[in-house]
């Protein structure tokens, strides 16, 4: 039997800045709507077990580190009979009261629309072009090489939609992963994220399967979040080696 809850939340919890993680539960909390908070703690040790006490929130040791995709994925059984939407948050956004409650109300009145997400911006009001077309291989080579940038700007801009007007809702091709409103029900028949990307790419794999769903993913710039951005694969050779991972496995699977 469905739990009167009309929207759960995840949160995938490694090394985090308590300041900024701090802020998005309080956002979650702010939704006034009926809600559950799971926060999947990837940390070996159970760092955030009593961090974050609330009766809104069930924390979730994992107890190593299974990555971003199986995290979210962690509680998918949870959800299943639980809320009508479920949202992937990351731990360094926030957002304003009425984001989620008009979110979910472009939902409700777009019934092919699996996943929708708001306009993104950085923590000075910089727009971080979270929406864009599906990546191609000169794309991810000139967006980890800064000195390659120059050279590949057509190819950038082009991939982020800048000639579009950003300020019209439209359906992308694929919304970066720091926040993406779902549908529960679609959610849980996309079986959420591809495990097989440890970290980077599982949120363009999971448009792709929206599309073999065929329904849409609609970008609403009417609403916005900011969204720290850590772009670690620029500054560790670790997480750039996990993020080439990443894109070999995408473009085996989706093909180039």
């Amino acid at each position: 039997m469905k739990e009167d809850i009309i929207i759960t939340g995840s949160i995938v919890l490694f090394k985090e800045n308590l300041t900024d993680l701090h802020k998005a539960i309080e956002c979650f909390l702010a939704i006034p709507l009926k809600k559950k908070l799971y926060l999947i703690d990837n940390t070996p040790l159970r760092f955030f077990e009593y961090v974050f006490v609330n009766q809104q929130i069930e924390y979730i040791a994992v107890e190593q580190n299974i990555g971003f995709g199986a995290g979210h994925n962690f509680i998918i059984d949870k959800i299943k009979q639980t809320s009508k939407f479920h949202l992937i948050l990351n731990p360094d956004v926030s957002f304003n009261l009425g984001v989620i409650s008009n979110l979910i109300k472009e939902l409700e009145n777009n019934k092919d629309v699996a996943m929708i997400a708001p306009k993104v911006l950085f923590p000075k009001g910089k727009h971080q072009y979270s929406c864009r077309r599906y990546p191609s291989v000169s794309e991810l080579i000139a967006r980890r090489f800064t000195l390659l940038k120059p050279m590949f700007r057509a190819v950038i801009f082009k991939g982020e939609y800048r000639e579009r007007d950003l300020e019209i809702p439209f359906f992308a091709e694929y919304i970066t992963g720091c926040f993406q409103l779902y549908r529960t029900e679609d959610f849980i028949a996309l079986n959420g994220f591809d495990e097989r990307y440890f970290l980077y790419m599982e949120d363009v794999d999971i448009c792709k399967k929206i599309d073999l769903l065929e329904k849409k993913k609609l970008y609403f710039p009417q609403e916005e979040i900011i969204h720290v951005l850590k772009q670690g694969s620029s500054k560790s050779l670790e997480l750039f080696l996990r993020h080439t991972s990443s894109a070999f496995k995408y473009f085996h699977k989706w093909g180039f």
